[in-house]
């Protein structure tokens, strides 16, 4: 859409600037009608962004830029800022859209300085009037208009308040006055320049915000707020599972209602067999999971959006030193919970470019959403829905425990590549922490429904191309069996015999010291281009040989040849331990690469986790087999 609508004669581009989180990114989707992500620390636009807009009956395409506190780039997303404005990337904006919060006008008024002296049109706009008001702060836009010598307009952007005037002002930029004597250049003299027009402008500067103030001195304590984020982290795990169940209980009953439906309504044979195994089983055994999904993205938003993360960024920075590291790069390494591509995005908000490749490196050993489903699955499974202490079930406390040594691990994996292969010095970390704000309800239902839906999205493509490849292989070719071998021994051997089945027995040597099978092995295989896809190739595998037991019923109950079961504890665990270090996302590995310009470090990340996938596997699964 952007490079076309750029071509377009007349359609004007306007280029929103302004520094972290000053209400940038909710002002875009206000314009737009879209519905980008927002959040309340820095990183979340990591590049442009641009979107459609109708201004008074003119189009425009709106240039969402990341946010920055000087034009001077210290950092890859801030260079993609003078990128866009000197035209490198595309047309160059015909107008800049300067937005700032009126909280803290001091330090966005540098950053103003520097895009006032490139003599291109421009507007501010000024956000957050309510809590400036709040705090008993007094602005006067008039005067600041008149100081800056270019149009001031003030919003509050979640309520829609002052858009209408603001939209009415962007349709004409050729109308705007421009800076009669652009500010002067060095720091030192902007400095001063911002603090004349602070002092003629701000008539009562804002209160500091006293609850915030008081909720700080607990949540970045050193000690009190490290023990409230263990405690944060414990709730959140244990609502995952405690309120999802009821709604993963009534999908799963769906998905077999709707798969037995389609054996009733089809008659029986390869088509039916597609339909019930392939589709149905294949994409339903994943969409199960769907409601801990959700809550897994409404709470880290509700987090996010409370700005409780921000926080978090600083009582883990000491921590994060230890490995070489900084807050920022926990600010990556946590969108990574959702997934590891736009995680490892987001280093480009990190200045150090060590550091930024250290984090690159390490994000896939962050728990991304794909895990939940297989943890879920085998959690749900083989783990007693048992309570361990008050409302503190055992299930939440092991999924906790598989997030945190996912987490440690990529601290640990860090360290060690800051002392060996990517040595480099750590740059102060600095943020501007925002004041506790409860987000508005459409705000977060857009949050959640945007990752949802892409979820959604990848259960239909991804996971549904990959159930349809999976069938086929698991299917043919149609070996019989031997005489006399009938009903579930009969599909058994097929299976077996199968395309799939025997790419599981070629790679049972390798896997079989972890305690997996060929049908975990065939799972492994197709997990290489989504972790999850595991879950919808067992499904299959399961249905093809009983469709009318559920897939955990069914792992529980599975027994090899020797009459053994196939899913001991130590396998479960070995699996799980498997989970937590492979590299498997053929996506990942493709914006690894873009990242950081080859394939050299996706390689290396890739047959190095493998690798210690194995050996962790190896250990869990002997150690466990010898205590149980």
């Amino acid at each position: 859409m952007s490079t076309e609508t750029a071509a377009i004669p007349g359609t004007l581009r306007l280029g929103l600037v302004g520094s972290p989180n000053s209400g940038k990114t909710t002002l875009f989707n206000a314009l737009t009608g879209l519905h980008a992500r927002v959040g309340n620390y820095p990183g979340v636009t990591v590049e442009r962004r641009e979107g459609p807009c109708q201004l008074g009956g003119r189009r425009a395409v709106v240039v969402d830029l990341p946010g920055t506190y000087s034009l001077d780039p210290v950092s890859p997303d801030e260079e993609i800022i003078g990128r866009v404005l000197d035209g490198e990337l595309g047309p160059a904006p015909n107008a800049l859209v300067m937005v700032t919060d009126a909280c803290s006008l001091e330090r966005s008024l540098l950053v103003v300085g520097q895009l006032l002296a490139r003599g291109t049109p421009a507007c501010l706009v000024v956000t957050m009037l309510d809590e400036l008001h709040a705090r008993g702060g007094r602005l006067d836009l008039e005067r600041l208009e008149c100081a800056l010598g270019v149009p001031v307009r003030g919003v509050i952007g979640h309520r829609g308040t002052g858009l209408a005037a603001l939209r009415e002002t962007l349709a004409t930029p050729e109308k705007w006055s421009r800076p009669p004597i652009p500010p002067p250049a060095p720091a030192a003299e902007r400095a001063a320049w911002a603090d004349s027009v602070l002092q003629t402008v701000l008539s009562q500067r804002p209160n500091a915000h006293r609850p915030t103030e008081l909720v700080d001195r607990i949540v970045l304590h050193p000690v009190a707020g490290s023990l409230l984020f263990v405690a944060v982290m414990v709730a959140f795990f244990q609502l995952i599972f405690a309120w999802a169940q009821p709604a993963m209980d009534a999908i799963e009953t769906g998905v077999g209602l709707a798969s037995g439906g389609v054996r009733s309504v089809v008659p029986p044979g390869l088509f039916a067999d597609f339909l019930a195994d392939g589709l149905v089983a294949g994409v339903g055994a994943v969409v199960i999971f769907l409601p801990q999904i959700v809550l897994l993205f409404s709470l880290l938003y509700l987090l996010e959006d409370l700005g409780y993360m921000a926080r978090a960024a600083f009582v883990v920075d000491r921590v994060m030193a230890r490995a070489g590291l900084d807050g920022r790069s926990f600010i990556s390494l946590l969108s990574s919970y959702a997934c590891a591509v736009p995680g490892i995005m987001a280093t480009r908000s990190i200045p150090s470019p060590r550091n930024r490749l250290v984090t690159i490196l390490v994000a896939p050993l962050m728990t991304c959403s794909a895990r939940l489903p297989v943890y879920a699955l085998l959690i749900g499974a083989f783990v007693p829905a048992t309570t361990v202490w008050g409302p503190i079930g055992l299930q939440g406390l092991v999924l906790l425990g598989l997030y945190a040594l996912g987490a440690l691990s990529a601290l640990c994996a860090a360290a060690v590549l800051k002392r060996t292969l990517v040595r480099g010095d750590t740059l102060p970390f600095y943020m501007e922490l925002p004041s506790y704000r409860v987000p508005p309800l459409r705000l977060l239902s857009s949050q959640i429904w945007s990752s949802t839906s892409a979820f959604l999205r990848r259960a239909g493509t991804i996971i549904l191309l990959v159930s349809v490849v999976l069938w086929v292989l698991l299917t043919f070719p149609r070996t019989p069996p031997p005489a006399g071998m009938v009903g579930a021994d009969a599909r058994r051997y097929a299976l077996e015999h199968s395309l799939a089945g025997r790419a599981g027995h070629a790679l049972e040597p390798v896997i079989a010291p972890l305690g997996f099978d060929w049908k975990i092995g065939v799972g492994l295989l197709a997990s290489l281009a989504a972790r999850e896809v595991i879950v919808a190739t067992l499904a299959q595998i399961y249905a093809a040989t009983d469709e009318e037991t559920s897939l955990r019923s069914a792992v529980r109950a599975d027994v090899g040849p020797d009459g053994k079961r196939i899913f001991t504890p130590a396998t479960v665990a070995s699996l799980l331990i498997f989970f937590v270090f492979a590299l498997q996302c053929m996506s990942t590995l493709a914006v690894m690469r873009q990242e950081t310009g080859s394939w050299r470090w996706p390689a290396f990340a890739f047959g190095s986790l493998l690798v210690l996938a194995w050996t962790a596997s190896f250990v869990t699964y002997h150690l466990v087999s010898a205590i149980t």
